[in-house]
């Protein structure tokens, strides 16, 4: 088991329950792809209490489970008001994974929720499950599930080198692994090879499969891995990728922080080769 597993917290899905009312409880509120933002005595992003619900109109309100015993709820505001809404990746570096993972949770229950309301094959509206997380069309019975759209994450190594690439949405000096989705009828190891061709141009081989990180940028789930470099000199997907190059493991080049899942990867792979990181 990769060094990337932290423990699960006491988070279970009960269907049906709703608003938690006043007591303990978390709230994550969410308006459009925004969350709002709280931070704690420790400058550290935190979920809303129930007191601080009076300020909006609610819409919809989602029960996600319980962490450490109390009842977390995804909730959806009409209008944002005069409080701070900000983009979950605002807050990567001053929030807990735990927290990190619910709010990312909450955003895609929202929605989820917000974007079902009618049928998309019938054109009939949709009412909320109450056996499972899904809405269902009034009339073909068709249910509607949450999307998770899954995606490979992968650091491609040669010896004491590492194969890093630079998007053309990063900012300049910034490189990372590659990542791309899964296409309909491929496996996770068939995604990692043809991205990695895609993407650079080089044949890889010996996946090694290394761990996973939920990444709601809207809905994806990325899957991560270690990759052999076979052959194949570097040609680049110009539309895609602005520059790649291999690297000396010892002289990297600016490189994600620590919370994100290509972080990971680089720095298990310079732990095996004895790098300190």
């Amino acid at each position: 088991m990769s060094g990337f597993y932290w423990p699960e917290p006491d988070l279970s899905f009960l269907p049906g329950i709703k608003a938690a009312g006043q007591g303990e409880a978390s709230y994550f509120v969410c308006h459009n792809s925004n969350v709002l933002q709280l931070v704690d005595e420790n400058e550290a992003w935190r979920p809303a209490k129930y007191e601080e619900l009076g300020q909006f109109e609610v819409a919809h309100e989602h029960y996600m489970g319980t962490l450490g015993g109390k009842q977390c709820f995804a909730v959806e505001v009409a209008e944002p008001g005069a409080a701070g809404f900000s983009n979950l990746r605002m807050n990567i570096q001053n929030i807990d994974r735990t927290l990190f993972n619910l709010a990312g949770r909450a955003l895609q229950v929202c929605d989820w929720y917000r974007s079902h309301q009618f049928c998309g094959r019938c054109g009939e509206a949709t009412t909320e499950s109450q056996s499972d997380r899904s809405t269902v069309c009034a009339g073909c019975k068709l249910n509607f599930y949450p999307r998770l759209s899954p995606s490979i994450i992968v650091l491609v190594h040669r010896g004491d080198e590492v194969l890093l690439g630079r998007n053309h949405m990063f900012p300049e000096g910034l490189f990372s692994t590659l990542a791309g989705f899964v296409e309909p009828g491929e496996s996770i190891e068939e995604t990692v090879i043809r991205e990695v061709k895609e993407e650079v141009g080089v044949n890889v081989g010996n996946l090694s499969y290394r761990g996973s990180q939920p990444w709601p940028f809207p809905n994806s789930l990325m899957l991560g891995f270690h990759a052999e470099y076979q052959s194949g000199d570097i040609v680049l997907q110009e539309d895609e990728i602005a520059e790649a190059d291999w690297f000396p493991c010892a002289d990297l080049p600016l490189i994600p922080g620590k919370f994100a899942i290509s972080r990971w990867l680089i720095d298990e792979y310079l732990s095996q080769r004895g790098i300190p990181v």
